[in-house]
Formats: C-alpha cells, sequence, structure tokens
C-alpha cells in the first residue's frame, strides 16, 4: 500500500483504506491471471467473494466433472468478503417478511438453516485445513438505554419463537461479567456465532476451490450479463448456467444500477490492547458484540488482541457508486472512534490503526434471496444487508442444489424449498430519491439513538418508525 492512498493526516493517523485491516493484517494476494479471450463452461460464477467461491466449492464437489469458471473484477474478496466485521452468525434479511408471506413455520426452517450454518462453515474450515481464527464463542447484543432494553427484551422473545431455544437473556450484572460495556442494563446471547478473520477464511476458499479443479480469473470485470453469456473486455465466455454472485457490486452490471444498492459500511481497527487493558474490559468468551442502536454497531476481539468495530458512517454513494480501495471519511473515523469510548471509556487514548470501509448489498425490500431462472439459466444470490459471512455459504449451497435439480442431477430439496428461493423485488428509485431516501434514513436513525441516550425514555422513538417506513421494514 502507498503512504499516499492509505494515510491520512500526513501519515500521522491511522491507514486509511488498503482495502481493509485484514489484508494489512494478512497481505493481498499474488494476483491470479485474467481471461485470455472466449472460453466455454458448464457453469460461469460472476464474483470471486464468499458466495462466489462457496457456490463453486459446493457445486465441485457434488459434480466434480463440471467445468466451473469464476470471473473476478479486481482479485477474489476484493469486496465485502474481505472487509467485513469478522461476523459468522445466523443473522438472515427478510426473515420477518418471509413469516408474513409464507407462513411462520417456512420462516423457522430458514432461521433452523441459518443456525446450521454456522457450524457448517466452522467444520469445511477445518476438514479444509484453513486456520482462520476462528473462535466459537457466539453472539452477545447489549443495551446500555432503557429504550434498547425495550428492543432488546422484544428481541429475544422473537428469536425464541423462530426456534431459536438456546438463547439467554442476560441482566445488568450478567453483561457486565461477559464484557464491560459502559452503563450496560442488559444483553441477550446466541451460540449460534463466531468471529473469524475474514481474508484467512477467503484466502483458504480460494486455495480449496482451485484445488477441486475450478478455474478462476481474476482482474477480470464482467460488464454485461444475458442468458448463455458473460460479457468480458477479454473475451465471452458462453455457459448453460450463468451465476451472478456479485453483492454490493451489482449495481455496475449493464442493467442492473437500480437493483441492490451498495450501502457503505465503515470499520476501525485498535492497536492490540494489553493483557492489564483486556483484564479491564472481559470479553474472555470472545463473543461478536452488537448492540440495541438504531444505527447498530457490531463489534469482534480479534486474534491478536485488538478490538475490530463497524457500522454505518456514510451509507451511501451517490449513483450507486463505490469506494476504490475502502478509504474512509475522517469524520466517519472520529464517529466509529466515539462510539468505541462510549462502550469502553476505560480505553481513550487507545490508537486507532486502521480504518475502512465497503459496500453490501441492499434489496429494496432488505430481503436476501436465491434464484435461478430455469428459462435462462440466469441465477443470483446475495442481498445479505450486512450478514453475509454466513448467509452466502448457505446460499451457495441452494444454488448448487437449485443448479443439480435443474439439470435432472438431483430433485427438490430442503433448501430449495425455503422461502427466499425465487423471491422477486422491486427496483430501487432512481437518483436523487434513492440518495435522499437513505441518508434521510440514517440521519433520522442517528437522531433517534441521540434522543434515547440523552432522554432516557424506555421507549423506542418515533423517529426510527419514521426511518423504517422510508427504508421499507416497517
Amino acid at each position: 500500500m502507498s503512504s499516499e492512498n492509505s494515510t491520512t493526516g500526513g501519515g500521522t493517523g491511522p491507514v486509511n483504506g488498503g482495502i481493509s485491516f485484514w489484508y494489512a493484517d494478512d497481505g493481498i494476494p499474488r494476483a491470479r491471471e485474467p481471461l485470455t479471450g472466449d472460453a466455454t463452461a458448464d457453469v460461469v460464477i460472476v464474483g470471486g467473494g464468499y458466495t462466489g467461491l462457496w457456490t463453486a466449492y459446493y457445486l465441485k464437489k457434488a459434480a466434480p466433472f463440471l467445468r466451473i469458471t469464476v470471473l473476478e473484477q479486481k482479485f477474489c474478496g476484493y469486496g465485502a468478503s474481505g472487509r467485513n466485521g469478522g461476523w459468522l452468525y445466523n443473522g438472515i434479511a427478510g426473515r420477518d417478511r418471509y413469516a408474513a408471506l409464507h407462513g411462520h413455520d417456512a420462516a423457522v426452517r430458514l432461521q433452523q438453516a441459518m443456525n446450521d450454518t454456522v457450524t457448517e462453515v466452522i467444520d469445511v474450515a477445518r476438514a479444509e485445513h484453513i486456520d482462520a481464527d476462528i473462535h466459537h464463542g457466539g453472539v452477545l447484543e447489549v443495551a446500555y438505554t432503557p429504550a434498547q432494553l425495550a428492543r432488546l427484551k422484544a428481541f429475544h422473545a422473537t428469536e425464541l419463537g423462530y426456534g431459536e431455544k438456546d438463547r439467554t437473556l442476560h441482566g445488568a450484572r450478567e453483561t457486565t461479567d461477559r464484557v464491560r460495556v459502559a452503563g450496560a442494563v442488559g444483553s441477550t446471547w446466541t451460540p449460534h456465532g463466531a468471529r473469524l478473520h475474514p481474508v484467512k477464511l477467503l484466502k483458504g476458499l480460494a486455495r480449496a476451490v482451485e484445488a477441486l479443479g475450478v478455474t478462476l480469473h481474476e482482474s477480470t470485470p464482467v460488464t454485461e450479463i444475458r442468458p448463455k453469456h458473460a460479457v468480458t473486455p477479454y473475451g465471452t465466455v458462453r455457459a448453460p448456467y450463468i451465476l451472478r454472485c456479485t453483492e454490493g457490486f451489482t449495481a455496475s452490471l449493464k442493467g442492473r444500477r437500480r437493483t441492490w444498492l451498495p450501502m457503505n459500511s465503515s470499520m476501525i481497527a485498535t492497536a492490540p490492547l494489553t493483557p492489564a487493558q483486556w483484564a479491564d474490559i472481559g470479553w474472555e468468551n470472545r463473543e461478536t458484540l452488537g448492540d440495541m442502536a438504531h444505527a447498530y454497531m457490531y463489534a469482534q476481539r480479534t486474534a491478536d488482541g485488538r478490538i475490530a468495530l463497524g457500522g454505518r458512517g456514510r451509507p451511501y454513494r451517490y449513483a450507486s457508486r463505490t469506494d476504490h480501495d475502502g478509504r474512509t471519511h475522517p469524520a466517519t473515523v472520529d464517529a466509529l472512534t466515539t462510539i468505541l469510548f462510549r462502550l469502553f471509556p476505560q480505553l481513550t487514548g487507545v490508537p486507532v490503526t486502521h480504518a475502512w470501509s465497503g459496500v453490501l448489498g441492499v434489496p429494496r425490500d432488505w430481503c436476501a434471496t436465491v434464484t435461478l431462472d430455469r428459462s435462462t439459466g440466469l441465477g443470483w444470490a446475495g442481498g445479505y444487508v450486512g450478514s453475509g459471512v454466513a448467509t452466502s455459504n448457505l446460499a451457495a449451497r441452494t444454488l448448487r442444489d437449485l443448479v443439480q435439480q435443474d439439470s435432472g442431477q438431483g430433485g427438490p430439496t430442503d433448501l430449495t424449498t425455503l422461502p427466499w428461493v425465487g423471491h422477486k423485488v422491486r427496483k430501487w428509485e432512481p437518483e436523487p430519491l434513492r440518495w435522499l431516501g437513505v441518508h434521510g434514513m440514517y440521519a433520522t436513525y442517528n437522531a433517534a439513538d441521540h434522543r434515547e441516550r440523552t432522554t432516557h425514555t424506555p421507549h423506542s422513538s418515533r423517529l426510527a418508525k419514521a426511518a423504517d417506513r422510508i427504508a421499507g421494514r416497517g
């Protein structure tokens, strides 16, 4: 990384950009060869992130004879897969809407599949000898205002209603025994979560896919997808199945600018803490840590003893543009640092060493989906709205089953009958409406959080309900 592109404050601030801290820690991989001309395959996968690589992995394991080609515009893991918070957990975007559309039992099946996905990823990493710093400590979500506590209790009850019987609810003292978050008044914990190093998982998965015989072409942007064709500047790859696994970068494809909105999420990482500082904080079980704010934060205790913490920052760039190297606006770095020290005031003054950003895919109705159009051979998966580390694995296994079913290699499975399969959603509004809507939504969420912190009201702010309506969540 050049200091010109990756630091702020003339080298006195944190490393800003350079893709992510995870790449600064583990290194940017050696480039694979781009496509060199027209080619053919049985399956083309567009996008070399978690969804694309997991799909290639499971398809090739199920049908070793398949010729599978993955086309990636930069390098595998350049997008959200190499920039996320390292939360392998059981959250699924759109579950309540699927319950309304398909019935409660169908949504329970979807949730159970997500619960099982956490252990699936851990088991595959172990089987493929991928050391991704995985620690299966669960997920702890805390409340530190009366309104957050009310939401937390409602959230806990809802999760139990979706069959998660091993979730536990904690009061202030029990929460402090786990992690000493300033002012915490309660928490809920689920075992269905783990901390990991996103890039180590990604690199290990890419190695496993190549070892199976999958072709990976990097530095090969796909400019257009149409039935049986993936078009690039270097040639066109033809195949019966073209699977779009582009998540937050979907808007860059021809005709797809309004399909999924590229929502920006930003992160910071501290310098490694001292043993005395960790003793003061606790966090011995290394749970992934979240809160019940409307503009929520997410954090983990890294394997090398840092805190990596994220949130929305500047949520969206006009006309669905995306960043180039993860560079983050200084105001966002300051805002995330403020959250860090609000949660852990005993760490005030600890250096923030890295800051970065990336985009995630958001459908207009905030529902993750998996689809294979049997009439065209076009398939896609994504719209994870920030829970893609695990959801991408479930989506990939579902795409595998859909392709096998369509090609006559198998019939319907438990995965192909889940309620998110084949879900359709309308497009996002044209500009400037979507820019105004997204920025208005998060400004309102932030105002709601501020009001709840300063007034100590036991009720969720009406501002948040207004933002939910703007978002299409209400």
